[in-house]
């Protein structure tokens, strides 16, 4: 009898910790699963940093301007302003609906230039940023120099977006920032492959 009552003890000692289990394992993937309304300090981070990250992007498309360039990298440049310009609007409407401060960046590409924009404080904060002097470089650099430098300092600058993509994705619980994310990692990625391809051409 009592090594009966002992196996009917263990018994459901191991159901009640097996539930305990399943409850936890319920319970983080709850918390872990995207939403339509919340947003979470992954999603904030995501929306400032990016927001300054495609600012300077644009700031490198407008180095551009009346640059000999060969006609791919041209349709590059063109895809990077037309892709990265609205990306920034519809992230400061985000930071904005959620009360959060929106970062010293334009929006509006026409007016992006090295002017507009303070990169001083954030040399090597976020991945993939240019510092000043970097950025300087470029608009130094001659014609015949400047198109290589932009290709590599671009895919560069790519590769750390694609990070900071890849940790919202990871991370956010905003679900449109999260399927932002997941475009920018996947746009980014293409444009990186094209831009090692046309290197040195």
């Amino acid at each position: 009898m009592r090594s009966t009552r002992a196996l009917a003890a263990l018994a459901v000692g191991v159901a009640l910790t097996l539930t305990a289990c399943g409850s936890d394992e319920q319970s983080n993937g709850a918390e872990e699963s995207t939403s339509t309304t919340d947003h979470n300090d992954a999603d904030v981070a995501f929306a400032s940093d990016m927001i300054q990250h495609h600012a300077q992007a644009l700031t490198m498309v407008d180095l551009t301007d009346n640059r000999p360039l060969d006609p791919q990298v041209q349709v590059l440049a063109d895809d990077i302003r037309a892709a990265q310009g609205p990306e920034i609007d519809t992230m400061t409407e985000w930071l904005q609906d959620w009360d959060e401060e929106v970062p010293d960046a334009m929006s509006d590409d026409s007016e992006s230039d090295m002017g507009d924009h303070d990169m001083s404080d954030m040399d090597g904060e976020m991945p993939g940023m240019m510092s000043p002097a970097d950025m300087q470089s470029l608009e130094d650099a001659t014609d015949a120099e400047f198109q290589d430098r932009w290709l590599a300092m671009m895919a560069e600058h790519h590769e750390g977006a694609i990070e900071m993509a890849q940790d919202e994705v990871e991370n956010g619980q905003y679900e449109p920032a999260v399927e932002l994310a997941g475009l920018i990692e996947a746009a980014q990625t293409r444009e990186v492959a094209t831009m090692n391809e046309l290197q040195g051409q």
